[in-house]
């Protein structure tokens, strides 16, 4: 490997005489997903599972004193490719 610099294009790296791959950038999605303590809720976790988001950390189990129902809640995450990342967008259909 020999590093070298371009004045144009500043410094890159080669191997063998090829330079490397650009480094894949990807985008890291947060989403909580809260519901009541129903089958619903595990419908609408599984659904994020099958669409590729994966758990993280640990579910919550409250009770909502205003509804007098049980509420449940899960953090999922994902990486997505060739993406930038947008305020505005719509982060359960990515």
């Amino acid at each position: 490997m020999v590093a070298s610099t371009n004045p144009a294009n500043g410094p890159s790296l080669r191997y063998k005489g090829r330079k490397t791959e650009p480094q894949i950038r990807f985008m890291k999605l947060y989403r909580f997903l809260t519901g009541p303590d129903d089958s619903a809720f595990c419908h609408k976790v599984t659904a994020a599972l099958n669409r590729g988001w994966q758990l993280h950390g640990s579910p919550t189990y409250a009770f909502d004193s205003l509804n007098g129902t049980m509420r449940c809640g899960q953090a999922v995450v994902k990486e997505v490719t060739g993406k930038e990342y947008d305020p505005e967008m719509k982060l359960g259909e990515q």
